[in-house]
């Protein structure tokens, strides 16, 4: 195998990979023997007929196809080594000359990480992230803690009130037509939720038990049912019960019940205190993303797109196991949203170019600032997570291979740079 490297604009590079034709001819026997039983030539059982009978019959390119890719896949990666290259991208591949006979030869175009320029890094000044508790939080927190403890009392002497929890039995119509998926009884619906489309809950204010009436909405002109989307319909409704929640009122018995606490007084001390501790986790957090935004503002790179774009397929697939955890396949999701992958992709691509920034960045100032990770810290980290997912540290070890052991390395050097340059950033 013999191989030339041509580098390309914004950080593109093209390896042209030449095959000697012994390899070649090699990987057309191999895609002979897999392909053979699909051939049924006069005079031969099936699977019986010689590669040379088969080629003359069907021409010599009928076993091109996988001969190129038994020998790409072979020589590829040995190709990737060779070059030198920091490749960061899945190669877009050509070929350039297949014949029997013949040298196999092709191309990969490929993205290679890009070099940075380093801005200023150390002692950046920026806005300093608030860590207050004010009245209105401490409020929400005790609402909350409220509508944990609440209590549903049925409502049979009054029509239904904005909050109240019902429960329905509704079809809906188009052009005085059901339409599939339109009609539910028993259904439990709060007012004031906006779960349903358009006014739907408003309309059932001041109606009451037992009483059926008319709801008319508009779909939305993007619902995911296509054939509803932007259309008029009419719900038949009838309210069959109403509930409403009943609050604790916060007194000193309130608190007893809720905390270990005797008064409400300092029970409140308390939610006050764990909520200032919680802002203060936040605010170091947004003070560390200001400074290390403002050190990849100061950086110049120029990020190429297939780079780019391999990191938004990652996201993607990351957020498709995500919800697939939670029973909804991204398919479904698409469906329901109508989002489609393009549109996805699209949302997504700024957060990838500033994952991808951020990281070369960081990986630029491990690299200036000489920062080394011992074993010691990489052993620490690696049992943490051992004890994360009840596991031994050899057996999680294992698991990783040593590529997962050095990125363990990497993602803790690059933590070190973080807080470097966050301790000498100037808080104003």
């Amino acid at each position: 195998m013999s191989l030339q490297v041509e580098k390309l604009e914004k950080n593109m590079a093209k390896l042209t990979v030449e095959v000697p034709a012994a390899q070649f001819e090699e990987a057309m026997t191999t895609a002979f023997k897999k392909n053979k039983n699909k051939f049924n030539l006069p005079g031969f059982r099936k699977g019986k007929a010689p590669q040379a009978m088969i080629e003359k019959m069907y021409g010599p390119g009928v076993f091109y196809e996988d001969a190129a890719n038994v020998v790409i896949d072979s020589t590829y990666a040995g190709a990737m080594e060779e070059s030198g290259l920091d490749i960061v991208s899945r190669p877009e591949i050509d070929v350039v000359q297949i014949e029997k006979g013949k040298e196999f030869i092709y191309t990969a175009t490929v993205a290679v990480k890009p070099e940075v320029t380093l801005g200023e890094y150390k002692g950046l000044e920026v806005e300093k992230a608030a860590a207050e508790v004010t009245d209105e939080d401490l409020e929400k927190e005790l609402k909350k803690v409220q509508e944990q403890n609440s209590r549903l009392i049925t409502v049979e002497d009054r029509p239904v009130a904005d909050g109240d929890q019902v429960v329905i039995d509704f079809e809906g119509f188009v052009d005085g037509v059901p339409f599939d998926g339109g009609k539910s009884d028993d259904y439990p619906l709060t007012i004031g939720s906006h779960s349903f489309i358009d006014t739907f809950e408003e309309q059932l204010i001041g109606k009451n038990i037992g009483e059926e009436c008319e709801v008319n909405v508009t779909f939305p002109t993007e619902y995911h049912a296509e054939n509803l989307a932007g259309k008029p319909a009419l719900f038949k409704v009838t309210v069959k019960e109403i509930k409403f929640k009943e609050l604790p009122e916060l007194n000193d018995e309130f608190a007893g019940e809720v905390s270990e606490f005797e008064t409400l007084d300092e029970y409140k001390a308390d939610v006050k205190a764990k909520l200032l501790e919680a802002k203060q986790k936040q605010a170091a957090t947004e003070n560390e993303n200001r400074v290390v935004e403002k050190a990849v503002a100061n950086a110049t790179m120029e990020i190429p797109d297939p780079m780019i774009e391999g990191q938004v397929n990652n996201m993607i697939e990351d957020y498709a196991r995500r919800m697939q955890s939670q029973g909804l396949s991204l398919e479904q999701y698409m469906q329901y949203t109508g989002m489609t992958i393009d549109k996805l992709q699209e949302q997504m691509r700024p957060q990838a170019l500033r994952r991808i920034q951020t990281r070369l960045v960081l990986e630029a100032i491990v690299k200036a600032e000489n920062i080394q990770v011992d074993d010691e810290a990489v052993d620490k980290e690696i049992a943490a997570m051992a004890e994360a997912y009840k596991m031994e540290t050899d057996q999680v070890k294992s698991y990783m291979g040593e590529n997962g052991i050095n990125q363990v390395k990497e993602d803790l050097a690059v933590q070190e740079a973080v807080d470097m340059i966050v301790a000498e950033a100037k808080l104003v």
